[in-house]
Order: structure tokens, then C-alpha cells, then sequence
């Protein structure tokens, strides 16, 4: 700082005797940014208080002050109430920035750096990559992301989901993968970990409990709002979000879990443990922390998705939005659904009757071709049992020729559908005049009354009746078509083309 006189010499020489700075420096001894300082400072004549006219607020400050000492976190529209109730006439905007002004600031809390022991403790979150399209599916993309909190190692898997299975599943991933289970494992207060807590009472899942008590570790859930209490596994799904998702594209969720693997191989477990001067890489310090792990049980834990389920009238089980075949046999019994992220079994009782890939689209038909050929077989039986009820009621000698057939040791199948046939294109009584020819004559062959009936309708001079060719599909071969319908049908465009005729 110079003296006023100082100051008031510079700018008389500057703006009444147009010296230059360099000049006025080296006549005063000055630096150059103490001469432009003082030209360009404004002397501002301090008011005098007590002249000044006394605020609204006045009378209200120490009601605010004490207010927010004991809730400094309250805000300043909720005091411009309280105090406007207790007959404030000012506006909020003098409360607000007396607020700004008072409010007690916190103290920056300082942490300790947490060192753990080899083995003892691993963190666990799920990281979100916001939605994928898979079929006529919009899924969420999440990653499941275990860490070691002494070396760092790390496990990581996408899924399509954050179901308590996905969850379960990703745990069993990470133990197998990372060859043995830390002593306790810190979480998030996630669903799938507290269901209801109280202070230090927590009620945990009963899913995670029965894993821990498979696995032999500890849950522990971190404190509500003390997030940094898992910064490791925080730090590490920004590590992975940043170093190994960002500009990445993938065709499903099976190739880049396989990218990722690659990944945490040579990138992520290739670089320094954080925080450490040792120099030691991740991988290096798994390998020394391995041991110190808990063993893995002789057989890993079951996290599939088990649901009791039946089904209607057709032989389609729905799971997720999609429909899995079933044996006909099974429609309307109680089944046992066991799915994991890859497949879908169906049970009935401890015998698996299907099994599936699973389908993360929406509205897909999953059939094993064998559950439709054993129902189309079915059908088609039944069918040719009903055909021949028909022909014994209508044709009672198409009754006798098939019992000869079947005597012969013929397919009567193909035998009634051509009889059906026959029925359809030329009727009951020309049909069963036909057979008994044909029985008279000893011939034992659809193909021979047909002849009988072909040949008759040319002695009459009568065009032959058209067949009606349906497709192999048993489901449409089924529907009943008769001579009727389509003479009907006949008429029905001869009298259209009538009309239109000028």
C-alpha cells in the first residue's frame, strides 16, 4: 500500500501532466503495477452509520441467527415465513441475503486413510450404463463391480437386470474368478442387502444372509449418506466407466463381458495399486493376497430365478414378457421354473420335462420343435378319429373297407383323408354306391373307388368336381371346408361379375 499522498502525485502527474508510467516509476521509485494500482484505484469516502436509516430486518436478525444455530441447514424461504409471521413487512430478498451472510459454514471434515489386511475386506455396488435395445426390449444396462479393498483386484459383469438373482450371481462370479471370499464384504444400503434398518438394527435380505452363511463372510452395510466409506469401489466404476465403457459399442451383452474380462486383465490389474509407493501392481499384490483368502465351498451357490408356474390351454409357459413350450402333456400342471441369465428350465418335480435359451427381447415364442411334432401328432390322430366317425355314420361300407385295410396292415390315416375327400367332392350316396363296387370287385384301395367314382362322372358327361388343396399345416387342414361352401362361393362371384356387366 503507498500513501495518499503517494497516490495523489501519480495521478496529478498522469492525468494533468501526462507523464507516462515508465516515467513516473523511475521518478518515484515505484514499480510499474504499484503506478497503474494507484491509477486505476478509487478512493470510496466510508459512510458514516449512523446517518444510514435503520433496516425492516433489524429487529428480526438475532431470531434468525439463533434459528440457524440450531438448524443451519435450513433454508431462507422457510425463514422469510417465520419471520413474515411474526409481522416481517420486508421482502424475502433482505432475508435471503442476510441468510447468506450469517449462516453457519461447516467445518471440512477430515478423513483418515483406511489401510486394510490382505484378505479382509472387499466392496461391492452396481455401476448404471443406462439402456441397450435388445430385440423389442428396452433393457437396463448395469455392472455389478466387486474390489478387494488391500489390492485392488477387481471383478466386473454387465446384466440386463439388478434383481436380487443378477446380484447373487454376480458375487458367485466374482469369488470363482478372484479364487477365494474376503472376510467381510461393505455395501450400499441397496434393497437387495437392508431391508429395513434403524439406527445400528438392520434387517438384511434373507437371500444375502443365506449367501454370506454359504460363503462364510460378513455383510456389513456402510453408514446412510457416508458413501465414502466404499470409495474404492465408488473410484473404480468411474475407473471402469472412463477407461473401458466410454465410445465402446458392442453387438450384445455376451461380447462385452467377454471385452471386459480382456480388459480388467491387462489394463485394469496391470496398473499400480492406487496409493501405494511400493510400486506394486495389482496383479502382483492378488497373487500375495490370494492365500490369505477364505476357500471357496466344494459347490458354488444357487441363484437362479425358482418360481412356481402352469399353464393355460396352450403349452406355453410366460417368464419375462416370453413364452417357453411345455409337453402337451403338462398344460394346467404345477411346474417348477429355474432360470439363470443363460437358460430357462421347466421341472416337474425334481425331472426337468423343457429346457431353453433364455430371451432378454419381449413378446418372443421360445418352442422346441419336439413339444409341437408330439401336439401336431395328436391332432392329426384325433383327427383321423373323427374322420372316421364321420364315415361310418355317413358311408357305413367306408367303415368296412377300413376294417379290411387295417387287417392288411394299411395306414388308415391317408385311407380316411382320401375317403374324407371323396366324401367332400362327390357325397354320401355316390361315395357309398363306389365302395360297394369296389368291395364287389375285391378291391381294397381308395385309389380304386376313386376310379369308380371318376369313371362315373364321365359317363354322365358332368365336368369332375374340383378338389380343395389345403396346406400340410395340421392346425389348418383341420378346418372344414365342404362342396357346399365353395359352390356358394361361386355363385356369390357369378352374380358380382353380373352386376358389373354393362
Amino acid at each position: 500500500m503507498i500513501e495518499p499522498e503517494v497516490r495523489a502525485r501519480i495521478r496529478r502527474l498522469y492525468y494533468a501532466e501526462h507523464w507516462k508510467v515508465g516515467t513516473i516509476a523511475a521518478e518515484l521509485s515505484l514499480h510499474h503495477d504499484t503506478v497503474r494500482a494507484a491509477l486505476t484505484q478509487v478512493q470510496v469516502k466510508s459512510l458514516d452509520r449512523s446517518t444510514l436509516k435503520p433496516s425492516v430486518l433489524a429487529p428480526y436478525k438475532d431470531f434468525i441467527q439463533h434459528t440457524l444455530q440450531a438448524h443451519p441447514r435450513l433454508r431462507a424461504s422457510r425463514l422469510f415465513h417465520m419471520v413474515k409471521a411474526r409481522g416481517y413487512p420486508g421482502s424475502y430478498v433482505q432475508v435471503r441475503r442476510y441468510v447468506n451472510q450469517v449462516r453457519p459454514v461447516p467445518q471440512a471434515e477430515a478423513y483418515l486413510r483406511l489401510r486394510t489386511l490382505p484378505g479382509e475386506q472387499a466392496q461391492v455396488d452396481w455401476g448404471h450404463f443406462g439402456k441397450v435395445q435388445v430385440g423389442n426390449a428396452l433393457r437396463t444396462l448395469s455392472c455389478f463391480v466387486l474390489v478387494l479393498s488391500h489390492s485392488r483386484a477387481l471383478y466386473a459383469r454387465f446384466f440386463l437386470d439388478t434383481t436380487m438373482e443378477s446380484f447373487l450371481s454376480g458375487h458367485v462370479h466374482a469369488f470363482t474368478a478372484l479364487g477365494g471370499v474376503p472376510r467381510s464384504i461393505l455395501y450400499d444400503n441397496l434393497k437387495s442387502v437392508v431391508l429395513e434398518r434403524a439406527g445400528d438394527a438392520i434387517r438384511f435380505h434373507p437371500r444375502l444372509l443365506e449367501l454370506a452363511g454359504h460363503y462364510h463372510f460378513a455383510p456389513k452395510p456402510c453408514a446412510p449418506y457416508r458413501g465414502n466409506e466404499k470409495g474404492k469401489v465408488e473410484r473404480t466404476i468411474r475407473y471402469l466407466r472412463d477407461s473401458f465403457f466410454a465410445a465402446r459399442s458392442f453387438p450384445g451383452v455376451d461380447e462385452l463381458n467377454a471385452h471386459l474380462a480382456r480388459w480388467v486383465d491387462e489394463v485394469a490389474h496391470a496398473r499400480a495399486v492406487p496409493g501405494e509407493a511400493a510400486g506394486r501392481t495389482v496383479a502382483q499384490a492378488w497373487v500375495q493376497e490370494r492365500p490369505l483368502l477364505l476357500p471357496l465351498p466344494q459347490h458354488p451357490f444357487a441363484c437362479e430365478v425358482v418360481r412356481p408356474v402352469s399353464s393355460g390351454k396352450t403349452p406355453y409357459i410366460r417368464f419375462d414378457g416370453n413364452d417357453y413350450s411345455i409337453p402337451d402333456t403338462l398344460v394346467k400342471k404345477p411346474l417348477t421354473l429355474v432360470a439363470s441369465t443363460s437358460t430357462v428350465r421347466l421341472l416337474q418335480g425334481s425331472l426337468e420335462v423343457a429346457q431353453h435359451s433364455r430371451s432378454w427381447s419381449k413378446g418372443d415364442t421360445i418352442e422346441d420343435p419336439l413339444h409341437l411334432a408330439a401336439l401336431a401328432r395328436k391332432k392329426t390322430h384325433a383327427h383321423e378319429l373323427r374322420g372316421r366317425d364321420v364315415l361310418r355314420t355317413r358311408c357305413p361300407r367306408a367303415d368296412v373297407l377300413l376294417n379290411l385295410l387295417a387287417a392288411r396292415g394299411d395306414n388308415l390315416g391317408n385311407h380316411t383323408a382320401r375317403l374324407l375327400s371323396l366324401l367332400e367332392r362327390y357325397g354320401a350316396a355316390e361315395l357309398e354306391s363306389a365302395i360297394a363296387e369296389t368291395l364287389a370287385r375285391g378291391a381294397l384301395s381308395p385309389t380304386s373307388v376313386a376310379h369308380v367314382l371318376d369313371m362315373r362322372t364321365r359317363l354322365k358327361g358332368a365336368p369332375p368336381p374340383l378338389p380343395v388343396i389345403l396346406p400340410d399345416d395340421a392346425r389348418v387342414r383341420e378346418q372344414r371346408v365342404s362342396q357346399h361352401s365353395l359352390t356358394d362361393y361361386d355363385a356369390l362371384l357369378k352374380g358380382q361379375q353380373q352386376e358389373h356387366t354393362p
